[in-house]
């Protein structure tokens, strides 16, 4: 670029990738929120009596005190109904913008805490999960895309990571919050839900400053706009060579009339296939289901609640922490060597987490305290690997790897098929605990080797390569997903 860019425009633009990434927060937040919320008493005795009962029972499984469809149904409820909101999300994206469907998951998410926070009964309380899982499927579909798209390409992997590392924060945030509400009779767990409002006010102030991305104003034949847009998040006044290469590529996509159908196209399947299968994988590395039901989990193991809830507290501190590393070291040693570290890592922790399990926790009684702190090094272990790899890259590798004209579609794809396999934990893994016992780890270890095996073949290195050039520079070149890809000239669906 020909200009230096300007002290007060940096610091413009970087609130503004701190404002659009308050999105992670608000969604961190309630995944840290629910797995508190359900181990408080007063939550329990009030919605799921039969689930208190049960927990009061001294000789009661330890593996199966929880098991309830419709506790499990309190937190899966919200992906469920993400899963849908993510298809006109993405619509919603192309049509009105990156920036106003932010402001629209914000003021969902806002709305569903009220809700929540004063539930007289359980079907008004699955409402409110309903009205966040919305909040949700809008929020983690524009988010991510603003990020890239206002990020220069030589940060673009950290800049995307701040969605991520605001995740891990509202999930530390989260667990503070229920450690100290858990002593508050009666009402704590109001306090717990009420305030998921409080970053999601933060994202919807933030959406009347952040600048729409030049690309959402491009495709939508706001050309002069676009170019001030530009030139605002890049702090200079020469943006031709960018400005052209995002104009080309939004022309190339007006010719698509139908990008779901795109989708279908056999140019299209390397990115398809990518983005769902990293969306399966993130959710079967078993990390929902630990940071879900981490104090039912310390609780199984032997802690009283509060120190389950502290263990918890300590989980998310660590989540945050290594997530920050990743913000550090993905536009340095790239995508592929911090997934295939991490599943070396998370396949160790797992493994050890199960054998504890196995040998020494009964259906009754619990761990000595010796080997109930193993399990949380341990866990400790697996969210750090995971904080700095699956986590955030199961969000920007799909961000990327798509061309404009099927980016909002394919990333739809990707969030929504997020959404179903959460919900598929969430709904199942206190049953599959039940069922399958310390087992359960095992079934996980078994998916995080599959996961390294795929991603040493079949993903391919993102780094330092602009959007826009990915075609050319990534998917023609891969010895794999080459064959895929359309002869010089060809036609999308014409295999070289």
């Amino acid at each position: 670029m020909a200009a230096k860019q300007n002290f007060s425009s940096k610091i413009y633009v970087v609130a503004s990738w701190c404002f659009a990434a308050c999105g992670g927060l608000m969604f961190g937040y309630d995944i840290g929120i629910s797995g508190g919320v359900t181990s408080m008493d007063d939550f329990l005795e009030k919605f799921f009596p039969r689930v208190y009962r049960r927990k009061l029972v001294a000789k009661e499984d330890n593996y199966c005190k929880y098991d309830d469809q419709y506790l499990q149904l309190f937190t899966s409820s919200l992906y469920l109904a993400a899963l849908f909101a993510s298809f006109g999300a993405g619509k919603a994206c192309t049509i009105l913008g990156r920036r106003l469907t932010i402001r629209i998951a914000s003021s969902l998410f806002i709305i569903a805490a009220v809700i929540s926070g004063a539930a007289p009964n359980l079907g008004v309380l699955i409402l409110g999960r309903i009205l966040f899982g919305i909040g949700v499927g809008f929020g983690n579909e524009s988010v991510p895309l603003f990020l890239s798209e206002v990020a220069p390409v030589r940060y673009r992997g950290g800049v995307n990571i701040l969605f991520q590392l605001l995740v891990t924060v509202g999930i530390l945030i989260a667990n503070i919050i229920n450690y100290f509400t858990s002593t508050m009779h009666r009402h704590g767990w109001r306090i717990s839900l009420g305030l998921a409002g409080a970053p999601a006010l933060i994202l919807f102030i933030g959406s009347f400053i952040i600048v729409e991305t030049p690309t959402s104003l491009i495709e939508r034949s706001r050309e002069a706009d676009g170019r001030k847009a530009l030139q605002k998040i890049r702090g200079v006044s020469d943006v031709e060579e960018e400005f052209q290469q995002i104009k080309e590529a939004c022309e190339a996509a007006k010719q698509i009339k139908h990008p779901y159908k795109e989708l279908m196209k056999t140019s299209s399947i390397p990115m398809v296939l990518i983005s769902i299968i990293i969306q399966i994988f993130q959710q079967f590395t078993g990390i929902n289901a630990v940071m879900f039901y981490a104090p039912i989990l310390f609780q199984t193991v032997g802690f009283k609640n509060n120190a389950s809830l502290l263990s918890s507290v300590i989980t998310g501190l660590i989540n945050v922490i290594s997530t920050t590393v990743s913000v550090v070291l993905v536009d340095k040693v790239g995508r592929r060597k911090l997934l295939l570290q991490a599943c070396v890592q998370m396949f160790i922790s797992m493994v050890v987490v199960a054998v504890i399990l196995i040998l020494y926790l009964k259906p009754t009684g619990s761990l000595n305290k010796g080997l109930a702190m193993g399990v949380v090094v341990f866990v400790c272990l697996f969210v750090m690997s995971f904080a700095w790899s699956w986590g955030p890259m199961g969000w920007l590798i799909p961000s990327e790897i798509f061309p404009v004209e099927t980016r909002t579609a394919g990333f739809a794809l990707a969030v929504s098929t997020n959404m179903l396999f959460t919900f598929v934990i969430a709904q199942g893994f206190l049953s599959m605990l039940c069922l399958m016992k310390a087992y359960s780890f095992i079934f996980f270890a078994g998916w995080i080797l599959v996961m390294g095996l795929f991603t040493m073949f079949f993903i391919p290195e993102t780094k330092g390569i602009p959007i826009d050039a990915m075609m050319e520079r990534v998917w023609k070149k891969h010895i794999f997903w080459s064959k895929f890809m359309p002869k010089d000239g060809g036609k999308n669906g014409v295999m070289a």
